[in-house]
């Protein structure tokens, strides 16, 4: 017994309040996901090219966790990455 699911045919209506509020959301994440991922390199030493490379897996991960909505804002991220990273390598190992 196979259902038949029709298909709406007509205008679909998207809300502009709610895409700018889901790209809110996407930017909190991901700058969240920046923040953790250089708190991690910097509490595991990461230096040099290791710490960068780190910190594009997380963001390749991300991307592969949510789907094609994670494709901007990469260096935007970078630089929250750079701060956190910096920081607590300093702390943890300079200190």
């Amino acid at each position: 017994m196979a259902a038949v699911v029709a298909k709406r045919e007509g205008p679909q209506f998207i809300s502009e309040a709610a895409v700018r509020g889901n790209a809110a959301i996407l930017d909190y994440c991901r700058t969240s996901v920046s923040a953790l991922s250089g708190a991690t390199a910097g509490i595991l030493g990461l230096t040099g090219l290791h710490g960068f490379i780190f910190y594009f897996l997380a963001s390749v991960l991300l991307s592969l966790l949510f789907g094609p909505l994670f494709t901007g804002g990469l260096i935007g991220g970078l630089f929250t990455y750079v701060l956190f990273w910096t920081f607590l390598y300093g702390m943890v190992h300079v200190y």
